[in-house]
């Protein structure tokens, strides 16, 4: 994490150091909005898919449709607010633009192969598949921006991945019905290569995050990425016929739009919290994050429907917790230790103004 201001940030204070005042506060933010979000999305997908929804098109949609939501802490802040002298857009370069749509259509094709696999595996061999994405996410941001192996992150990978694989095993029973080899495959490649784009994505973030200074600057790239994942979708939805399923679902076509708004909102929620974490701490927090997050939407199922609870699933969100916190304590210990070395490098410097003026001073009485 970068504690120096960049030349084109105005004076304004790089937001991703730990001294910034303003870096709990966001950190503490977009986590509550990966886990509101993370947890709501999961839950209304199922009641989406449980009461007739069947559009992989408008699965897809929803994941990125929310991007206007994004407007308000990209202009709020400045117009509103008047917290930042940065106005929107400012120093949003034609390079940045390119990365930013090319990633979002990876983002948007990710989210196509995540609705494929999702309509067709079980709950037991998605949850399977889809924690492999933090092994590859541990390896690829070694590979791509250098990211050290220390004991937590590793320990933690390794917790999660074990408490992943155990609620996998203690949801055997939940195969779907009708479920051909053929669709099984489908599914499972889909899903295997949604993990492998996310895997990727996080790390190539952290990577153009690395020459953002400011929060606003992240939304305004989510904003586009998001913007060219659903053109992608949207015309995916053209051709399957777009949301004629509404006629079709079993809770009535006001509940169906409910569903979809619903959708929609945390979607962009789990999203902007996921950016927000990868710009304020680093990739494999992010996906270590998420992750953690797969026991929580197993609790949600089992409050909201009720779903069976038994001892593996137990001992699965016992593992999630614990490596989830060992992970935050580490991040704690970190932060502190930066602060205290950036207090005493401060101390150091005043002590040497000090000096330096102690020895100006009697020089020029002298030449009085």
């Amino acid at each position: 994490m970068a504690n120096n201001t960049p030349p084109s940030s105005g004076g304004e204070p790089d937001q991703k150091s730990v001294t910034s005042k303003r870096y709990i506060p966001l950190l503490i933010i977009n986590y509550f909005c990966l886990f509101l979000g993370s947890v709501s999305s999961t839950l209304l997908s199922k009641y989406y898919f449980i009461h007739k929804g069947s559009s992989r098109w408008v699965s897809t949609w929803v994941q990125s449709a929310g991007f206007p939501l994004l407007l308000f802490p990209i202009f709020l802040p400045y117009y509103l607010f008047k917290c930042t002298p940065r106005k929107p857009f400012t120093h949003f370069t034609p390079r940045m633009l390119a990365f930013s749509i090319s990633i979002g259509l990876m983002l948007g094709i990710n989210n196509l192969l995540f609705s494929w696999g999702n309509s067709y595996l079980p709950v037991s061999t998605s949850s399977l598949l889809l924690s492999s994405q933090l092994v590859f996410n541990l390896i690829l941001s070694v590979v791509i921006v250098k990211q050290k192996i220390t004991f937590t992150n590793l320990n933690c990978v390794v917790l999660l991945t074990l408490s992943s694989v155990l609620l996998a095993l203690g949801s055997g029973h939940d195969k779907a019905h009708g479920l051909t080899r053929a669709k099984y495959f489908i599914g499972f490649f889909s899903t295997i290569g949604a993990g492998l784009l996310f895997a990727l994505y996080l790390p190539v973030m952290e990577m153009i995050y690395k020459k953002v200074y400011c929060y606003s600057m992240v939304m305004e790239m989510q904003l586009v990425m998001e913007v060219a994942a659903t053109a992608l979708a949207t015309m995916g939805m053209i051709w399957d016929g777009g949301f004629r399923e509404r006629m079709v679902f079993d809770k009535g076509e006001k509940v169906y739009w409910v569903t979809v708004l619903g959708n929609v909102v945390t979607w962009q929620l789990c999203f902007m919290g996921t950016a927000g974490m990868v710009f304020l701490t680093c990739s494999i927090t992010g996906g270590i994050c998420m992750t953690a997050l797969l026991a929580m939407n197993v609790l949600g199922g089992v409050l909201v429907y009720g779903d069976e609870f038994g001892g593996v699933k137990a001992v699965s969100t016992v593992l999630c917790a614990w490596g989830f916190c060992s992970y935050v304590y580490g991040m704690y210990v970190k932060m502190k230790k930066e602060r205290n070395e950036k207090m005493e490098s401060d101390g150091d410097m005043d002590n040497e103004t000090m000096e330096m003026v102690g020895i100006v001073t009697p020089v020029a009485d002298h030449h009085v």
